[in-house]
């Protein structure tokens, strides 16, 4: 405790000016003060602080001191203020932005579980597949699936994805299975479009990743609807995990070309900041995540809520 005392008495005598006004502030004498920054400097056996009767002036060793003092008690705060937030109750109104397809399947049906928790807290989920503007917007929290290296967003990672090449076993019977990316060219391949061309799929190849044009009869700009179409066996496609890891679990749809499956992008909950963030997000965050970490819940079926 006595070490902790010194070193919050070292970043209050800097941040006031001098040991006068930091004692006045914790109502002491200026000697106790005194004594407590001698302590420290004979302590650590450097010196912090050059000290007159006029002014305070800072030694090198005590200005990057002073820097790590700072972060330490601004990171105890954040501590402290994190395990009043875990004791205290969730109130207020959540606005929740997400994909539509995923918001459908795995934020959607998990809400209601969510709200009866935490019986303080309303929520309105918007399902849209643009980028959204959390201040702009007033968003609490947004769902995105995208890799966030490269963001200067606030972000919490929630679960990991990855992207598969699908098929039903009755396509695969009948046109057979694509044993290299250079089979592709002779498969029927439904992808996502949205001005009439298809878009490429990714995948790691030879140590980097590669993005393969493909070719087929349809295209469409909405992901339910090509699941449904790769279901009713009208060719091969690229989906989340999240989407079709329960088809392949049943048995209703096939991987296929894993060895080629490239890094995918994770799903991440974004907000706009990370400090002071109210309790009902902490918890929503929380609540996501371990939804998402039960054993089974990505090889489960998952029905729109």
């Amino acid at each position: 405790m006595g070490q902790f005392r010194q070193i919050s008495t070292f970043v209050e005598v800097v941040a006031k000016g001098s040991l006068s006004a930091a004692a006045r502030a914790e109502g002491i004498a200026p000697a106790v003060i005194g004594r407590r920054l001698d302590a420290l400097e004979q302590r650590l056996g450097v010196k912090l602080l050059q000290r007159t009767t006029r002014k305070l002036a800072l030694t090198d060793e005590g200005a990057a001191f002073l820097e790590d003092c700072q972060r330490i008690l601004g990171e105890l705060e954040d501590a402290e203020t994190a395990v009043a937030e875990r004791s205290a109750r969730a109130t207020g109104h959540l606005l929740i932005s997400a994909p539509a397809g995923f918001g459908r399947q795995h934020v959607a049906p998990l809400l209601p579980s969510f709200l009866a928790e935490h019986r303080e807290v309303t929520a309105t989920l918007n399902l849209n597949d643009r980028v959204v503007d959390l201040i702009g917007e007033g968003v609490d929290v947004a769902i995105r699936i995208a890799s966030m290296s490269d963001s200067n967003l606030v972000s919490a990672k929630l679960a990991d994805n990855r992207r598969v090449v699908v098929a039903t076993p009755a396509y695969l019977k009948r046109h057979g299975k694509p044993l290299a990316l250079d089979d592709l060219a002779q498969h029927n391949c439904l992808a996502i479009s949205s001005d009439g061309s298809q878009r490429g799929w990714t995948f790691r190849e030879n140590g980097k990743n590669v993005t393969r044009k493909v070719n087929g009869n349809m295209a469409c700009n909405d992901g339910a609807v090509l699941h449904a179409w790769v279901l009713a066996d009208k060719g091969l496609a690229w989906r989340s995990m999240w989407e079709v890891g329960g088809d392949i679990e049943t048995g209703r749809l096939c991987s296929v070309l894993d060895e080629y499956s490239a890094p995918g992008n994770d799903i991440y909950a974004v907000f706009a900041q990370r400090r002071h963030l109210p309790l009902r997000i902490r918890a929503f965050v929380d609540f996501l995540r371990r939804s998402y970490a039960q054993p089974d819940y990505w090889r489960a079926p998952h029905s729109p809520g």
